[in-house]
C-alpha cells in the first residue's frame, strides 16, 4: 500500500497534464497506465495523422502556385512520409514521456487501475499481482476513450482498421474504404488518397460529411474530395462487412444493396468512453458512458469531494487541447484553488487539417438558434482576400461569424481555406472574452494576411 495525496487513473496528454499541475501546487501524485505514456494523441491520433497529412497537402499547395508547380515532379513518397511519422511518435516507444513523468516528480506505476473504493485505487501490475494506492485528497480519472465500434453484421469477426491502425499503417492500399465521416475519417481519405491509394470512399450515415459543423462546410469539402478522386457516399448506412480470410479483401454491403470493395475498411464512426472496467461499482456509480462531472470537475453522484474525471472520459468536449485545459484546472482545484471549467460551455476550438483546412469555435447557428439566441450570420468567401489569393490559384474557402445581436459580441466563428486554423485562436479570444463587435472593429488585420477576412466579415455585419 503507498498514499499520495493525488492518484491519477491514466497517463494520456490529460493524465500526465493533471500530474503536472498537481506537483506544481506541491502535492505528491502517483499516474497509473498500462499502456504506452502520452496516450492516444502522441501515438496514434494528433501527431501521426497530422505528419500523414503534412507531405501530401504541401505537395498540393505548391501545385497550385505559379512558379512552384512546375518545380513539383513525381508523387509523394509514401515511404518517406512513413518514416517520418515513426520518428515523430518515436517508433511507439514512450521512454522520454516517462522520462519526463520524473521531471515532474510524479510516481509512474506501470498496470491496469480500478477504483477500490473512496479514495483508493487497486493496480493490477505488469508481471502479476497488485497495489493498493491511497489518496489523502483526490483520485482523477483521465481513462480516455476509445474508437466505437458500430453494430454491424460481421463486423466483429473480421480484422479492420481503427485510429491506431491507419495512424501507424506501413503501407498504402490500393483500395481504402472509409466508415464515418467525421474528423479523423475525413482525414485520412485524404491523406491516403494523396499518398497514392487508387480507390477511397468514404460512407457517411448522416447527410453531410463533418455533421457536427455548419453544413456548408461538408459540402464545400466534399467538393474538394471529388477534385482529390475520392468518392463521397452520403445518407447511406453499412448493414454487413464479409472479408474472406485474414487478408483478403474487404466487402462493405450498404442498405440499398451495393457493395464496396478494398483492401482495409477504416471505422471511424466516432468514440467510445473508457469507463466500463475501472471499479465505478465499488463507488456506488455504473459502468459505460461519459462521467458526468460538474464545473469543478467533480464527478456526480459519488459521496463526497474526492473523485474527479477529466478529458474524454467525462463527456464534456473529446479534443486533446480540451482535455489538457481541464488537467490544468484540476491540478489546481484538488490543491484547493478556486477554479471552474467554463470554456467548454462557450469557447471550444478544433482544427480538421484537411485540404482545404477547417478551424471552428463555439456553436454553430443552428445551436445558437436552439438557445434562444437572437442570431446574426455574416460571411465572406476567402478566396477574395489578398492572403489567401497570394496562396495559389482555385484557393477556396469561406468564413462564418454567429453574431448574439442582442449583445453584440461573437458567439461562433468558422473558417474554411488555407491554413485557417492558425487563425482559430483569434476567434477563440474573441468568443471566450465576448469581445465586443464594436472593439473588434479597432482590432486591425496586417495586410496582406489572412486575418483579413475578420475586416470582410466586419463589413458584412456593418451591410457594406
Amino acid at each position: 500500500m503507498a498514499d499520495y495525496d493525488v492518484v491519477v487513473v491514466g497517463a494520456g496528454s490529460t493524465g500526465t497534464n493533471a500530474a503536472w499541475y498537481v506537483r506544481d501546487n506541491g502535492l505528491s501524485c502517483a499516474v497509473v497506465e498500462d499502456r504506452l505514456v502520452g496516450g492516444e494523441c502522441s501515438y496514434w491520433a494528433c501527431i501521426p495523422s497530422k505528419a500523414l497529412l503534412a507531405a501530401p497537402n504541401a505537395v498540393a499547395a505548391a501545385r497550385r502556385l505559379p512558379g512552384a508547380a512546375a518545380a513539383v515532379g513525381g508523387d509523394v513518397d509514401p515511404g518517406a512520409v512513413m518514416a517520418r511519422r515513426d520518428d515523430l511518435i518515436y517508433d511507439l516507444d514512450d521512454q522520454h514521456q516517462v522520462d519526463w513523468m520524473g521531471d515532474v516528480g510524479a510516481d509512474l506505476i506501470r498496470g491496469r487501475g480500478r477504483l477500490a473504493g473512496k479514495r483508493t485505487v487497486e493496480v493490477t501490475v505488469a508481471g502479476g499481482g497488485t497495489r493498493r494506492l491511497t489518496a489523502a485528497r483526490a483520485v482523477v480519472v483521465a481513462t480516455g476513450s476509445r474508437p466505437a465500434v458500430p453494430a454491424i453484421e460481421g463486423l466483429r469477426h473480421i480484422r479492420f482498421w481503427d485510429n491506431h491502425d491507419v495512424t501507424t499503417a506501413k503501407d498504402v492500399p490500393a483500395r481504402l474504404v472509409v466508415l464515418g465521416g467525421g474528423s479523423v475519417g475525413c482525414e485520412m481519405a485524404q491523406a491516403y488518397k494523396r499518398l497514392g491509394a487508387r480507390e477511397v470512399t468514404i460512407v457517411q450515415r448522416g447527410p453531410r460529411l463533418l455533421p457536427r459543423l455548419e453544413p456548408w462546410v461538408g459540402a464545400l469539402l466534399a467538393d474538394a474530395f471529388r477534385d482529390d478522386g475520392i468518392t463521397v457516399l452520403t445518407s447511406r448506412q453499412a448493414v454487413k462487412v464479409t472479408r474472406a480470410a485474414h487478408d483478403a479483401p474487404v466487402v462493405l454491403q450498404l442498405d440499398d444493396g451495393s457493395e464496396i470493395t478494398g483492401e482495409e475498411l477504416l471505422v471511424a464512426v466516432g468514440r467510445a468512453h473508457n469507463t466500463d472496467d475501472i471499479g465505478l461499482e465499488s463507488v456506488g456509480l455504473e459502468p459505460g458512458g461519459p462521467l458526468g462531472v460538474d464545473d469543478r470537475l467533480r464527478v456526480q453522484g459519488v459521496d463526497g469531494d474526492w473523485l474527479y474525471a477529466a478529458g474524454d472520459v467525462n463527456g464534456r468536449a473529446l479534443l486533446t487541447h480540451q482535455g489538457k485545459y481541464q488537467a490544468r484546472l484540476v491540478g489546481d482545484i484538488v490543491a484547493g484553488r478556486d477554479r471552474e471549467a467554463w470554456a467548454d460551455r462557450r469557447a471550444v476550438p478544433q482544427v480538421i487539417f484537411t485540404d482545404p483546412e477547417i478551424a471552428a469555435v463555439g456553436p454553430t447557428e443552428q445551436q445558437a438558434r436552439e438557445a434562444g439566441v437572437d442570431v446574426k450570420v455574416v460571411s465572406s468567401d476567402i478566396s477574395g482576400v489578398a492572403g489567401a489569393a497570394l496562396a495559389g490559384e482555385g484557393t477556396r474557402g469561406r468564413a462564418q461569424l454567429v453574431i448574439d445581436q442582442g449583445r453584440r459580441v461573437v458567439l461562433g466563428a468558422t473558417f474554411v481555406g488555407p491554413h485557417v486554423g492558425e487563425l482559430l485562436h483569434s476567434a477563440t479570444i474573441a468568443v471566450a472574452a465576448e469581445v465586443p463587435i464594436d472593439v473588434l472593429w479597432h482590432a486591425v488585420p496586417s495586410f496582406p494576411t489572412l486575418s483579413e477576412i475578420w475586416l470582410r466579415l466586419l463589413e458584412d455585419d456593418r451591410g457594406v
